[in-house]
């Protein structure tokens, strides 16, 4: 059975389940509360990224709650 993966409130990005931190900004804030999946391979040349205000390729979350 796969495990629900945790997204970072403070920048979107989509951690391992048992993370106790993300893994990119260092928030402690997590949750799988969580809807939509975008996957940003090269921020610098993505709208999405900029949009979302995203510098690190990941996979990201569109909503978190």
């Amino acid at each position: 059975m796969a495990q629900t993966r945790l997204s970072c409130r403070e920048c979107h990005y989509i951690n391992h389940a048992d993370s106790q931190t993300c893994e990119n900004c260092g928030s402690s804030s997590l949750t799988e509360d969580w809807a939509g999946y975008v996957v940003v391979t090269n921020p610098t040349d993505s709208a999405i990224a900029e949009e979302m205000n995203v510098t690190e390729p990941g996979g990201y979350a569109l909503k978190v709650r």
